[in-house]
């Protein structure tokens, strides 16, 4: 089997998979509608790459369009095309641009590139003149990140050019933000301010700017449209603050085997985790290679990923393996918890953002790395 990266794998029945996710499409709806109702009249899109962070583009987009939304965003072509199959008349952004040669499969799959250099916007402009018409496309303005994007003094003298502009239908100006989620970082004035001041020069051009922590900012930089990812799917985009969104993924991991070590043993390669004591430990059906990251073992320099047992929070104990994990549950009563049992290593008080935390890293890897080894339960949109 492969990783969600990789393309869908057959499915895995609940009995034989070594670990349980369970994505609610309902709480997705609802963080979308959430976020709809804080931005106003500004649109409110959906970004879909990377599989819908991990949980399913189809499952996602079925949701979110049966609520009403009706502009989403991807990284590559080919997610593009998977959310025109379950959304036939939605608006479909292609953040990464448009890649040499490739602009008939956009015009195909009615996908709209988003253009970040002189390059592409000429690329797509004699697309356009030798007989496709005035096909839309995003102008993508570099305002902070140096990373994809046009510089704002580019992208002014650009708004001059009417003549390669005429080409094609430059239907939104984006720009995206550096430090959102940093509500006190001047870069984000900065860049609201570069961003408008770009916007004024592309009159009666749709304006997005605000990515999920974006929408919070006391700034307000909504503009036309709002572009959600990691919020809509149970992330926090208000760090050190309360999560407003509501939780849309829980991981369950089986446990295939419990056993006692005795004091002193290690557990685990390298015998990095040493029992203090006499010590229970489970063994869980789930690794590395189901995405849960090996940075998040623990060791006896530092604590690392924890799961909940019977309510009981258990801190991992040794090295995470390519199929294993193993947790010490000594403090779970005897009897709570048995061979076959599921154990929660993402829900019940275990956020996606605590097990970025844990791991090292971010809630978005997280997400993006959940495998397809585990049995998928969708809960349904509506009831």
């Amino acid at each position: 089997m492969t990783s969600a990266a990789h393309g869908p794998c057959p499915a895995v029945g609940e009995d034989e998979a070594g670990g349980l996710l369970t994505i609610d499409l309902a709480a997705l709806v609802a963080n979308w509608r959430a976020l709809a109702a804080r931005v106003g009249s500004a649109e409110t899109a959906a970004v879909v790459k990377a599989d819908a962070y991990g949980i399913g583009i189809e499952q996602a987009v079925s949701a979110l369009y049966g609520a009403g939304c009706r502009t989403f965003f991807v990284a590559h072509p080919v997610e593009g095309r998977r959310v025109r199959a379950a959304a036939p008349d939605a608006v479909i952004y292609v953040l990464n641009g448009l890649l040499p040669g490739t602009a008939a499969a956009y015009r195909a799959h009615d996908l709209r590139p988003v253009l970040g250099s002189l390059e592409e916007i000429e690329e797509w402009a004699a697309f356009c003149r030798a007989g496709a018409g005035r096909l839309p496309a995003a102008l993508h303005v570099d305002t902070g990140m140096n990373r994809l994007g046009l510089r704002v003094e580019a992208a002014v003298q650009l708004a001059e050019n009417t003549e390669l502009l005429g080409a094609f239908t430059p239907s939104l100006v984006m720009s995206h933000l550096v430090s959102a989620e940093e509500p006190d970082d001047p870069i984000n004035a900065r860049q609201i301010a570069a961003f408008s001041h770009v916007r004024e020069r592309f009159a009666g051009v749709l304006a997005s700017l605000a990515n999920s922590s974006g929408i919070f900012l006391p700034q307000a930089p909504h503009f036309d449209l709002v572009r959600p990812g990691y919020a809509l799917y149970g992330g926090n985009p208000t760090p050190e603050r309360a999560n407003p969104m509501r939780p849309v993924v829980q991981l369950e991991a089986r446990v295939i085997q419990l056993r006692w070590t005795p004091d002193g043993e290690t557990v685990g390669y390298n015998g990095h985790w040493t029992a203090q004591g006499r010590r229970r430990i489970a063994t869980l059906s789930v690794g590395y290679a189901d995405g849960y990251l090996r940075t998040a073992s623990g060791t006896n320099l530092k604590a690392g990923g924890e799961a909940v047992v019977a309510g009981v929070r258990c801190p991992f104990a040794g090295r995470i393996s390519m199929d294993l994990i193993t947790l010490d549950v000594s403090a779970v009563p005897e009897g709570a918890i048995q061979r076959g049992d599921k154990v929660t290593l993402i829900g019940n008080g275990l956020t996606i953002d605590e097990v970025g935390k844990r791991a090292g890293t971010i809630g978005y890897e997280i997400l993006t790395s959940l495998g397809r080894r585990y049995h998928r339960r969708y809960l349904p949109a509506t009831v």
